[in-house]
């Protein structure tokens, strides 16, 4: 499931393929960009912000695209076989140059806006958990506008720090001994919190893999996510799981009763 750490790694990979080069392929199939085209424009970078894909040319425009929870960038070969990930109808982007294409599966909220008008799209959204605003000190403030809110909760409001997702909410929440269901008010150290948030994102960002354990055995490679009913890594006590947040956007949430006490 795409995080912060997983967009980070994808505008490396497409800034490395696609930066400083020449745009032969521009491909976008949602209805409202279908007749856009860029060809001949150069990339300039592409860039993260939080989960938040930024692909800026030279002409002043970029192209925002998101990843949420299944979307995906791939590159291949121009002129080779294209990656077969996917069925053909849910490519919804292409962009290329003469030696690599980047294939967009299931990518959303394609826009095209001028380079100050990436604000409109990104401008809402806390400090990056992988970007140089990083400030932990501002995440800390912003999570505590709202105290009576659930810390797993919180975590996972882009507008209070940006790159967590589901997974690093319950992982973080894991290791520092925090039940997901306690006020944000309540949390004992804040900063310790968000600062081992930015941590387990910079560990992974590198790599498709992802480990909050230090582990790449299967089923050991977290702590609590996804691993209901099994033992503790650390307790042996059985992960607990439930569903945290209204309905549409309710969350599993998982946790260990033992390591991660509710508060009283």
């Amino acid at each position: 499931m795409p995080e912060g750490d997983t967009a980070w790694l994808t505008a490396r990979r497409l800034h490395q393929a696609l930066a400083g080069r020449a745009v032969t392929i521009f491909d976008l199939r949602v209805p409202e960009l279908a007749t856009s085209d860029l060809k001949g424009e150069t990339v300039t970078q592409v860039l993260a912000r939080g989960k938040h894909l930024l692909t800026r040319f030279g002409n002043d425009l970029t192209l925002h695209s998101h990843l949420r929870m299944d979307g995906s960038w791939y590159l291949s070969r121009t002129g080779g076989p294209r990656p077969r990930r996917y069925p053909e109808h849910m490519i919804r982007a292409r962009v290329g140059n003469e030696e690599w294409t980047a294939t967009g599966y299931r990518v959303h909220d394609l826009r095209i806006v001028t380079r100050s008008g990436e604000a409109t799209l990104v401008g809402h959204l806390g400090p990056d958990l992988l970007g140089p605003d990083w400030d932990p000190e501002q995440a800390v403030t912003n999570l505590l506008a709202a105290p009576d809110e659930t810390i797993g909760e919180a975590l996972l409001d882009q507008r209070n720090l940006a790159g967590v997702g589901n997974m690093y909410k319950c992982e973080v929440l894991f290791v520092e001994h925090v039940h997901p269901w306690t006020p944000t008010g309540k949390v004992r150290d804040l900063t310790s919190l968000v600062n081992a948030a930015q941590r387990l994102l910079r560990v992974n960002r590198d790599h498709p893999e992802q480990s909050t354990t230090g582990m790449l055995g299967r089923g050991r490679e977290h702590w609590v996510y996804e691993r209901s009913g099994a033992p503790c890594l650390r307790c042996r006590t059985p992960i607990q799981r439930a569903d945290q947040g209204k309905s549409p956007r309710a969350r599993g949430t998982y946790w260990c009763p033992t390591c991660q006490p509710a508060a009283r």
